[in-house]
Parts: structure tokens; C-alpha cells; sequence
């Protein structure tokens, strides 16, 4: 696949997770609950998850091309792919805090979310190739 082809298709995924992951949080939020933070609350959790769970499945196949299967493989690279998606939610936290505190404007705290958003991409595929889907783990996973 051609760099611009994966680009074009990891930013697409990125897009879709996000659709599905606000679809869900209204979803949530419709149902109607005694507290609007406990709503709220869900609202995130289960847009979070299925936002997760949806760019997995495509990263997995469309991007790293894994076609295996079997629920310990599953469970043990899903794991893997939420904590580096875990450390590079923090990048993008803190890059977007980051700008706040600096320049105290919500069109800077924008840019920091973007830039923070890039460069935890950027590094959210590094890892998920490096540590979640290299052929090596492939490999022993088919063991």
C-alpha cells in the first residue's frame, strides 16, 4: 500500500471511530437518566468503547492486513492496541493543557488539540505496528 493510501485510510478510520463513537454518546444520552452526569458519564464510556472496538477491527484489517482470528489473539492485541491508545490520548491531553495554561485562548487550546491529535496518530501507528501487530507477534500468536 502507498503512503498516501495509508494515510488517506488511517485518517478515514479516525473519522469513522469518531462518527460512531458520538452516534453512540447520543444514543446513551437519549435514553434518559436520573443524572444528567451519570448520563453524561455512560455517554462517554460507551462512546469511547465502541469507537475502540470500531477502529481496532479496521486498523486490523485494512491497515495491518492481521486476518487472524481466535479470541485469545483478540483479546491480547485489543489489549495492547487500548493501552498504546491509552499513552497516546495522554499526548494529545497534554499538548492541548499544554497550550491552555500558555496562551489562555480557546483557538490556541484548538491548535494544541490538533497538533496533539497528529502526533498522537502518528505515534499511535508506530506502536501498533511495532508492538501490536508485528509480524513477530503474529507469529507467535499462530503458535
Amino acid at each position: 500500500m502507498s503512503r498516501g493510501t495509508l494515510i488517506l485510510r488511517y485518517a478515514g478510520f479516525a473519522v469513522i471511530a469518531v462518527l460512531v463513537n458520538l452516534a453512540t454518546q447520543r444514543l446513551v444520552l437519549a435514553i434518559g437518566w436520573p443524572s444528567p452526569g451519570i448520563g453524561l458519564a455512560a455517554a462517554i464510556a460507551a462512546g469511547t468503547a465502541t469507537g475502540l472496538v470500531v477502529k481496532y477491527l479496521l486498523d486490523k484489517r485494512w491497515i495491518f492486513y492481521d486476518t487472524q482470528g481466535g479470541l485469545a489473539n483478540h483479546g491480547r492485541k485489543f489489549a495492547l492496541y487500548t493501552t498504546m491508545g491509552l499513552i497516546t490520548t495522554a499526548v494529545f491531553w497534554g499538548t492541548e493543557t499544554l497550550f491552555w495554561l500558555l496562551w489562555k485562548t480557546h483557538a490556541m487550546r484548538e491548535a494544541g488539540a490538533v497538533i496533539g491529535l497528529a502526533i498522537g496518530y502518528i505515534t499511535k501507528y508506530q506502536l501498533d505496528r511495532r508492538f501490536v501487530f508485528a509480524p513477530g507477534a503474529r507469529a507467535e500468536a499462530a503458535e
